[in-house]
C-alpha cells in the first residue's frame, strides 16, 4: 500500500510534506504533486504535513477520489523528483477547498 496525493493539493501545491519523505518519492508537475506508489514505504510521515489535507493511506482513499491512484502513479513517472520544500502558489489558500479542480490539473 502506498500514500496518495488527492484532488485538494492541484492550484495548492504546498510541499511540506516533500521535506519530511525519507525516500524522496514525491513528484512534481506544474501544479500538482503525485507520490510514487512504486517508491512510498508507507512511513505515513507526509499525511500530517499536508495542510490542504490532500495525502491519504490508499486504503482510505473516500470513493471520489480513488482515479488519484492511477493518475499519481502515471504522472510519478513523467515529472521529476522534488526533495526541498518550495513556497506554495501565491494563491494557493484561495483554492484550497475548491471543489472540481480536477479540470485545473496542468500535465
Amino acid at each position: 500500500m502506498a500514500f496518495v496525493v488527492t484532488e485538494n493539493c492541484i492550484k495548492c501545491k504546498y510541499t511540506d510534506c516533500v521535506e519530511v519523505c525519507p525516500v524522496d518519492c514525491f513528484y512534481e508537475g506544474p501544479n500538482f504533486l503525485v507520490i510514487h506508489p512504486d517508491e512510498c514505504i508507507d512511513c505515513a510521515l507526509c499525511e500530517p504535513e499536508c495542510p490542504a489535507e490532500a495525502i491519504f493511506a490508499e486504503d482510505e482513499l473516500p470513493d471520489s477520489q480513488r482515479q488519484f491512484i492511477a493518475l499519481n502513479a502515471e504522472l510519478a513517472e513523467k515529472w521529476p523528483v522534488i526533495t526541498e520544500k518550495k513556497d506554495p502558489p501565491e494563491d494557493a489558500e484561495e483554492w484550497d477547498g475548491k471543489p472540481g479542480k480536477l479540470a485545473h490539473l496542468k500535465r
